[in-house]
């Protein structure tokens, strides 16, 4: 444990270096990558791991670099990379949030919050939202009170999202039926199968294909744009949440405005998050070779039309590295409130490493030690006058 704790407060330190740091005139001249880097990712059936196949294709054609991506199965084994410094960096899901905030399989007395940094994203034409049967009854979002809704064992991800959905239609999950399943795969078959009315995922998972074909249909619940007491409450309990025009998926055609795209909400996947181990040229190189690359990359794998400037979201949930903020500053979009933003992006990490390390040490173990770290974590951001998501 002294060891894990040393290690966290060394990544601090060094990051909180790393970020002061005015970025040389060598960030802003050519890429310098070296012959071989790694990323954490998805299994190697998932979209991500293709996509990073593709990546790693260009990066060799063009830069003469190798890349080595390294599977997880789940989303505590991609970061177990991260922190044992064994690779800087990850193509990771939304659970890298989690890593960063310390809560859900992180909150334990073996991980606790970690300090990443953003590079780029894949920002894409899909979307990541609640599916209805079509035949359940629902047309618009306020018709998903009293309906059955799936609860995905072991699945904080899916969960919070659909807690957050609820959120926006005014809900909780006492104000719907709840269906626990055991996976992922098997809250899409509830719908088919008529046990349940929504579920959660991407508007491209294969499943709704079996869904749209079923004698149930399906139907995309619209997230209207302009309602922003309801994206309010929903960024709330999901601060990495936006509102997206959603042009890609399954029988989008069956929405409330019945038009393609529709208003719904999308966020990065995958997200591409490094370590304070990452140097500035790796960040910088990295990032400027794939935004600048685009064209070379954009048919190498599925959903790759994010890897665009364009689409990058500088004001995310998560701070940038400075070697990607000195490829944006190159570009010209690093705003000022971009640096505000990630300065108090920062002073989170900082708050979140304090109040961490008041509990880190303390004899407790379990349910007990989570507990009594939540509580610390919820005072400490409350009294920094930050959101606390997450608290309950």
């Amino acid at each position: 444990m002294k060891k894990l704790n040393g290690t966290i407060a060394s990544a601090g330190m060094v990051g909180l270096a790393a970020v002061v740091m005015t970025a040389t005139s060598a960030l802003a001249a050519d890429v310098k990558l070296p012959n071989q880097i790694s990323w954490t990712a998805y299994g190697t059936t998932s979209s991500g791991y293709a996509q990073s196949i593709g990546i790693g294709q260009m990066l060799k054609k063009n830069y003469g670099t190798g890349l080595r991506v390294i599977p997880g199965k789940n989303d505590v084994s991609r970061m177990v990379p991260l922190r044992a410094g064994q690779s800087p960096l990850c193509a990771c899901g939304i659970a890298a949030y989690f890593a960063q905030e310390g809560v859900f399989m992180f909150a334990t007395k073996k991980w606790g919050p970690m300090r990443l940094y953003n590079t780029f994203n894949n920002i894409g034409d899909n979307g990541q939202q609640a599916v209805a049967a079509g035949d359940a009854g629902i047309k618009s979002i306020k018709d998903v009170k009293g309906k059955r809704v799936t609860w995905v064992k072991g699945a904080p991800a899916l969960n919070f999202n659909m807690t957050a959905f609820l959120a926006f239609a005014g809900l909780t999950w006492d104000d719907v039926q709840k269906v626990v399943v055991p996976g992922w795969k098997q809250s899409a078959e509830a719908v088919i199968n008529g046990q349940a009315d929504l579920t959660w995922g991407s508007t491209v998972s294969s499943a709704y294909n079996k869904l749209a074909a079923s004698p149930r249909g399906l139907y995309w619940v619209s997230l209207p744009h302009d309602d922003k007491a309801a994206w309010k409450r929903a960024t709330a309990v999901a601060p990495h949440w936006a509102p997206a025009m959603v042009k890609v998926g399954v029988d989008l055609k069956s929405n409330e405005s019945g038009k393609i795209p529709h208003e719904g909400m999308n966020y990065p996947y995958p997200i591409f998050v490094a370590t304070a181990k990452a140097s500035n040229d790796l960040t910088y190189g990295l990032t400027k070779a794939v935004m600048e690359n685009y064209e070379q990359i954009k048919d190498a794998g599925p959903s790759m039309s994010g890897y665009q400037l364009s689409r990058q979201n500088l004001n995310w949930i998560f701070p940038y590295h400075p070697g990607a903020i000195a490829y944006y500053k190159e570009k010209g979009v690093w705003t000022d409130e971009a640096e505000k933003h990630n300065q108090m992006l920062l002073k989170r990490q900082d708050v979140l490493a304090a109040a961490w390390k008041k509990v880190a040490g303390k004899k407790l173990s379990g349910d007990a030690f989570k507990s009594a770290w939540m509580k610390e974590r919820a005072a400490a951001l409350e009294a920094a006058g930050m959101p606390v998501p997450f608290k309950n």
